[in-house]
């Protein structure tokens, strides 16, 4: 089971959101999609996705 599913729909759209605004900024557009970005999450672990998802709260990226 992946931490994914344990998070609610604002907070997984939130880190997306956050994912594809910061690190996936210069990857081609056609590549940019919540696929990918679950994929980054993923490798990044739940800490850092914790974190990432406070961060996009504070700094004012939500999904839109």
């Amino acid at each position: 089971m992946n931490f994914m599913n344990t998070l609610s729909q604002p907070e997984r759209d939130t880190l997306r959101r956050v994912v594809k605004v910061v690190h996936m900024k210069h990857h081609p557009k056609d590549f940019v999609n919540n696929y990918e970005a679950d994929k980054m999450i993923e490798a990044i672990g739940p800490e850092v996705a914790g974190r990432m998802i406070k961060l996009g709260m504070d700094q004012g990226i939500l999904h839109k």
